[in-house]
């Protein structure tokens, strides 16, 4: 890899990892840096999340509450798809439940960093190594 595509990399997992973060997930200010305006996930249930609806409600979704149960991480993969766009791939484990997730990230020309553009979660089913 290029130190472009090295550090760009980085850059997106760094956001991912804030993303999990506790702090970060209640604080509609930390989440607004980290969500592109125009982000959409489909998450583990199936669900559909708009950038509105996630920027409201992360605060009371999984792994938000102080003191509760956190994603644990693993096996990131990340390329630089174009210049200014990274695909991650990596595993999270939550209260015993395993996730494969996918993200686009992507640097916004207006100098406001890195943003998650897209995301999904697959649920992995316990027999799935």
């Amino acid at each position: 890899m290029t130190d472009e595509e090295t550090e760009a990399v980085r850059a997106a997992i760094e956001g991912e990892l804030r993303l999990m973060d506790r702090a970060v997930r209640a604080s509609r200010a930390g989440t607004t840096r980290l969500l592109d305006p125009e982000f959409v996930e489909v998450g583990a249930s199936g669900r559909r999340y708009t950038y509105e609806v996630m920027v409201a409600e992360l605060a009371d979704h999984p792994g938000s509450a102080e003191g509760g149960s956190v994603y644990e991480p693993s096996d990131f993969r990340g390329v630089l798809l174009a210049p200014g766009v990274v695909h991650l791939t990596y595993e999270t484990c939550f209260e015993g439940r395993r996730a494969r997730r996918s993200s686009l990230w992507r640097e916004r020309e207006d100098g406001a960093g890195w943003r998650l553009y897209y995301h999904q979660g697959t649920p992995v089913p316990p027999e799935v190594i």
